[in-house]
């Protein structure tokens, strides 16, 4: 079988679980907000999803989402199919032969791929290290880059490893990619369970996007909706490009409008949710020797769990809670480099999801150590 007719097979069997414990793709498994389910259920009951969308998006969800960041000026946004699609969308624009994209090593992958396959150089810097506390320095940024840089690519709060980057760094950060011309692209899906963000906008208006996802916060990773934000110039030269030229989901961009309506009170209820779950896990891994937390407590939805004091894979751990029905992520998914270190738990679940990881820990390292090999996973 071809690797991608596996990785889809891998992924529909999951889904085939209807009892699975979603622990690994930082998703959202808190159930959604009463205003969300009606603003859904109502598109779909009107039967508005017959005519296409607006080719950027309804106007009042691209001022929604704006207002969100508190931008002002010509700041303007573009919806897209998922905060990916966007993401391919500026990598594709910007990136071409000759150039080179600069990021974190660990960060998302998927970015890279797409600055690859545009013919652009990827430079990874590593960060996986308490000597720079798990985060990208102003000095090792202007070490990576030069004027054929094309963009700068910061996951902030970063994914997997949940710091979260200062209005200082950020701001030095802004002030290096200014100074080679290179689109700052921030990635700001996280930034909703940050205890403080700051957004590059702010110092870098003119070639800053922001990268906007309703996936994590709202939970609506499988509705495909998202958005890129930046200036009036760049949005206009994005959308020309796009190919949700007919629009995207009418269905989700009414629930995304619906959420943000009442973001307030519904993130306050996710947050003491996923908080007491980041606990809990800190609380058990404190009392199992060879497991660690390097960031605590993580500005994402999600911890990492160092494992590689016991002498077992990541991915036989994977092997082993999937047996339990319960999907956590090796650390390989997202560094080759660093991935043999740790797991990555995802905390925007039901508490009780949680309490079963706790509870079988102790247990699936046991089982860890007589896995020698595991299925493939993605």
């Amino acid at each position: 079988m071809r690797d991608f007719e596996k990785k889809n097979a891998y992924f529909d069997g999951l889904l085939a679980d209807p009892q699975l414990k979603w622990l690994g793709q930082n998703t959202n498994h808190v159930p959604m907000h009463p205003a969300v389910r009606k603003a859904m259920i109502e598109a779909v009951e009107t039967e508005s999803f017959h005519a296409y969308a607006p080719p950027a998006g309804l106007e009042a969800l691209r001022k929604a989402v704006v207002a969100d960041l508190g931008l002002g000026g010509d700041a303007s946004a573009l919806i897209t199919d998922g905060a990916v699609g966007g993401l391919f969308l500026v990598c594709r624009a910007f990136c071409k032969p000759g150039t080179n994209f600069v990021t974190t090593d660990p960060g998302w992958k998927w970015p890279m791929q797409f600055a690859r396959q545009a013919g652009a150089e990827v430079r990874e810097i590593p960060i996986y290290s308490a000597e720079n506390a798990y985060r990208l320095t102003p000095a090792m940024l202007e070490d990576a880059v030069d004027e054929k840089t094309s963009i700068i690519y910061i996951v902030d709060p970063n994914n997997p490893l949940g710091i979260c980057y200062t209005e200082g760094e950020i701001e030095a950060f802004c002030a290096i990619a200014r100074k080679v011309g290179a689109i700052f692209l921030h990635d700001c899906t996280y930034r909703d369970f940050a205890y403080s963000h700051t957004l590059a906008a702010r110092f870098y208006p003119e070639r800053s996007v922001t990268s906007y996802s309703f996936s994590k916060w709202l939970g609506l990773a499988g509705m495909r909706v998202g958005a890129l934000v930046s200036s009036l110039d760049i949005i206009e030269f994005l959308a020309e490009l796009s190919p949700t030229t007919l629009g995207g989901s009418m269905v989700a961009q009414r629930g995304a409008l619906a959420g943000l309506a009442v973001k307030n009170e519904w993130m306050a209820t996710v947050q003491s949710i996923q908080r007491r779950n980041q606990q809990a896990i800190a609380d058990t891994v404190a009392g199992i020797d060879g497991l660690s937390l390097p960031v605590y407590p993580s500005n994402g939805n999600f911890l990492v769990i160092e494992c590689a004091d016991l002498g077992i894979a990541p991915e036989a751990l994977v092997h082993a809670y999937q047996q339990r029905g319960i999907m956590i992520r090796q650390g390989r998914y997202h560094t080759p480099r660093f991935g043999d270190r740790f797991i990555k738990v995802s905390t925007t679940v039901p508490e009780s999801w949680i309490e079963e990881f706790c509870a079988l820990l102790p247990e699936m390292i046991e089982t860890a150590r007589g896995v020698n090999a595991t299925d493939q996973l993605f």
